[in-house]
């Protein structure tokens, strides 16, 4: 594998790393990874958490949002709006980033989406708007607004938004590197693809032979049926708990990495992320959103198949509503 690429598709320097780096860090610091005792004892093996659930919006996003925004204002300053469809942590990345740059936000998000994650939203200055019955609805609804009234459409999958993401790979990879123990495998869960793009990435960026789990909704499973179809299949989108994953139609782009960078994807059931949830809140005191937890979920699906290897997981966000956390911890 090329040291400094994953796919023709994606292809990055170590000077464009190095500047996406530069530009994440300005903002915010390197997040920690930790080998949790309890967590390594529950799963049989040396397990790695990635804590993106500690930067300043409670999730990795925010790293695409800053440096795909540092791109737009170095390549078109004429932009002073932008608009972008999510199920929030996408749209925290672009709230915090916009504003970092004087710019108006505009964020689509569909009907019942998260009532914490809207609230964070606004907090940052986005103007929200609620349309449809899931992502691909407010995305579609994003892209007319984009049209009628001029403004610059922030997808939720890009090369710019990717870079960004490869960053907390980087360190984590780098990190393992230090301390001799490169994980054999890495899970990472699936919304629209940034995330486990960016893990390709940063694989090939620190020359690593990491394997890459993908991991996806069991009730949102597109990704898992197009990379098992080896093309793009559609899938419905019922989970309650998972937003951050509930993609119904996969992105051309992310698809195409996906296929050539995964060792497998997986589908984890609503349960099994939340039983999740509890493990990761009993074992570190962190808290996850659905999302957020797959990736342990995922790795504890698969324990015996790596028991006594190192693993690697991402807490990739901790952006849950109170009261639906509260139910997860209940049972």
């Amino acid at each position: 594998m090329n040291a400094e690429a994953t796919s023709p598709a994606l292809r990055f320097t170590r000077e464009q790393i190095a500047a996406a780096q530069r530009t994440v860090y300005a903002a915010m610091p390197p997040t920690p990874q930790y080998a949790w005792p309890l967590l390594s004892e529950r799963l049989g093996c040396t397990l790695w958490a990635k804590h993106e659930n500690h930067t300043p919006v409670g999730a990795f996003k925010i790293r695409g949002g800053l440096t795909y925004m540092a791109a737009l204002v170095e390549r078109q300053p004429q932009v002073r709006h932008v608009i972008s469809a999510t199920r929030g942590n996408h749209g925290q990345s672009i709230g915090f980033a916009a504003r970092r740059h004087g710019l108006a936000a505009t964020i689509v998000v569909p009907h019942g989406n998260s009532v914490e994650k809207n609230a964070a939203m606004r907090a940052l200055g986005v103007q929200l708007v609620e349309h449809g019955d899931d992502f691909q609805a407010a995305s579609e609804h994003a892209a007319v607004l984009a049209a009628a009234q001029g403004l610059h459409r922030v997808p939720s999958f890009a090369p710019e938004l990717v870079c960004g993401v490869a960053t907390y790979w980087v360190e984590f990879f780098q990190a393992l590197q230090r301390a001799g123990q490169v994980p054999d495998v890495v899970f990472v869960p699936i919304g629209l693809g940034s995330g486990f793009a960016g893990a390709a990435v940063a694989r090939a960026h620190c020359g690593v032979q990491t394997r890459l789990i993908g991991v996806v909704s069991a009730h949102a499973t597109a990704y898992r049926d197009s990379f098992r179809a080896g093309h793009a299949v559609d899938a419905p989108v019922t989970t309650r708990l998972a937003d951050g994953m509930a993609c119904r139609t996969p992105d051309a782009a992310a698809l195409d990495l996906i296929l050539r960078e995964a060792d497998d994807v997986i589908a984890v059931t609503d349960d099994e992320v939340a039983a999740a949830m509890r493990t990761l809140f009993t074992s570190t005191h962190n808290v996850a959103e659905g999302a957020g937890a797959a990736a342990l979920a995922g790795a504890l699906q698969q324990q015996e198949r790596w028991r006594g290897k190192t693993v690697g997981v991402t807490v990739s966000g901790g952006n849950v509503d109170a009261a639906l956390f509260a139910g997860v911890l209940s049972v």
